[in-house]
């Protein structure tokens, strides 16, 4: 499916970080989803030193309900020279043109899209998943392994307990720190575009099976990780 142009890449740091402040202001923090029967899942890995961005899509059937499994129906990666150095803050800039690229190849597309980063719950409001969900206008949901920024208390021990992550001198809720596993460091569940925060949990939580991570960003961190394939 095709997508329009958000904006150039081109661009200096000064100058991404301005239009991320721009591009913040468009996120839907509420849900506009249609009826989801594929759920897509996505990472980013590099090779060569940093040189190349590898970008890993799985796409899965949605079968209804948590108990009816997940069916892998497609993987894509995508491979591309890195655009840009890591620079805190601005990895959306690093890694969302090969993450285009593989949306391109794709022949099933999904109505929902975990994203292997963060949401909503970065300094400037637009982290990985919100900037690919404005460029590709679908729901997305950051998940994220550790914190970019935000303050919390610990979550409960059991498998589903969570605590607001919240930011700033209002307390703003940037997100939830999820406990996908008992006994295991929680993960970092926040909106990206589309999508409420009390439903990308719920489709987390749905998504969850014997890892920390849901499985569509598991199988996706598994394909990006790998070499030579």
């Amino acid at each position: 499916m095709p997508f329009a142009s958000l904006h150039d890449w081109n661009l200096s740091p000064g100058d991404a970080i301005a239009l991320q402040k721009r591009l913040a202001r468009r996120v839907e923090r509420t849900d506009r989803l249609d009826t989801v029967r594929h759920l897509g899942g996505v990472d980013i890995g590099f090779e060569d030193g940093g040189e190349t961005t590898r970008a890993a899509i799985v796409v899965l059937a949605w079968k209804g309900d948590a108990e009816a499994g997940l069916e892998v129906v497609e993987e894509v990666v995508h491979r591309e020279p890195t655009r840009m150095p890591y620079i805190p803050g601005l990895l959306s800039f690093r890694e969302i043109p090969a993450a285009l690229g593989a949306f391109d190849k794709l022949d099933t597309w999904p109505e929902l899209v975990m994203v292997d980063g963060q949401g909503i719950a970065h300094p400037r409001r637009l982290g990985v998943a919100s900037h690919l969900g404005l460029w590709l206008d679908l729901p997305t949901i950051g998940v994220a392994k550790s914190r970019l920024c935000g303050r919390h208390t610990e979550p409960g021990p059991a498998r589903g307990d969570w605590t607001p992550l919240v930011d700033g001198p209002d307390d703003e809720v940037i997100g939830a720190v999820l406990r996908s596993r008992v006994k295991v460091k929680p993960i970092f569940v926040s909106p990206g575009h589309r999508v409420s925060l009390s439903t990308a949990l719920a489709w987390v939580t749905a998504c969850l099976r014997r890892t920390k991570l849901p499985e569509p960003t598991r199988l996706a961190d598994r394909l990006a990780s790998r070499r030579g394939q």
